[in-house]
This record gives structure tokens, C-alpha cells and sequence, in this order.
């Protein structure tokens, strides 16, 4: 039996009554940012909020989940999607990293279509620093509108 890789996902407050749907639906088809996944196990040990901006839960969930055996904490793709996206995702990754020594992985489920398109007219994304961070979520056009 292979080692189970255990994950924590941390979405945006904006989104506290999310169900969990796109991102566990991404989790157990390994789309999206789990596509890392593919043919391993993975096991969930936490989810839940930043607690709202400026992310007062990020230190404290980050710490729940590695006491969890959490080795990989997943930032939503609601952090990167939201209208604006959020602005301490660097913050939070960096933190997460350097304190608990765990993994931060950007995103989770694949980006919907409308998202990204409104995004694009927009121009939010338009810097190129965004590329970097949206690429674990980034799928072909036919998988994105499936999680619109």
C-alpha cells in the first residue's frame, strides 16, 4: 500500500459557507492543482478559512494542520479567482513555509471559464508575476467550464 500524501486546504473567508464541492471533486479526479496527485494517495486532515482579511487563521490553521501530518496546504483557488484575488496569498505561502516547514501549493480546483474570462477583461492576471501562480490550476478550456 503506498503512503498517503496529507493535505490541508485553506480557503478564502469571502467563501466561508463553501461546502468544499470544486475543491474535493478536484481532489478525488486529481484536476486542477491535485493533478501533482496523479496515482498517489492522498488523505484531507484539514479545511477551513483564513478567517478574513488580513488572515488571522493562516498561523494558527497552519499549525493545526501540520500537527495533522498535513505535508502539503493547498491556498483555494478562491484566493486566486475572487474579485479582487487576494492580496496576502504571497504573505500567507511564505509564512506557511517558512514557519511549518510544509509545502504551500497555489490552488486547488481548476479555474472555472467564467472566471477566467472576466479575469482577462479585466487584465487582474495581466502582470506576469501571475502566471506562476495560476499554473497548478490552469486546464484545458473543456475542464474549466465543468467547474463554472
Amino acid at each position: 500500500m503506498n503512503e498517503k500524501t496529507k493535505i490541508g486546504i485553506i480557503i478564502c473567508d469571502r467563501y466561508r459557507t463553501c461546502a468544499g464541492g470544486k475543491c474535493l471533486r478536484a481532489m478525488r479526479n486529481r484536476e486542477g492543482a491535485f493533478s501533482r496527485y496523479a496515482g498517489l494517495e492522498v488523505e484531507l486532515v484539514g479545511y477551513t478559512t483564513c478567517d478574513g482579511c488580513p488572515g488571522g487563521n493562516i498561523e494558527y490553521t497552519g499549525e493545526e494542520m501540520v500537527k495533522n501530518g498535513a505535508q502539503v496546504i493547498h491556498l483555494a483557488t478562491g484566493l486566486l479567482v475572487g474579485y479582487p484575488p487576494c492580496p496576502y496569498i504571497d504573505t500567507f505561502k511564505e509564512f506557511l513555509e517558512k514557519r511549518y516547514a510544509v509545502e504551500v501549493v497555489l490552488g486547488t480546483h481548476p479555474i472555472p471559464q467564467k472566471y477566467l474570462e472576466m479575469h482577462t477583461q479585466l487584465e487582474t492576471w495581466a502582470d506576469e508575476s501571475w502566471a506562476a501562480r495560476l499554473l497548478p490550476t490552469m486546464v484545458d478550456e473543456l475542464t474549466r467550464k465543468a467547474y463554472n
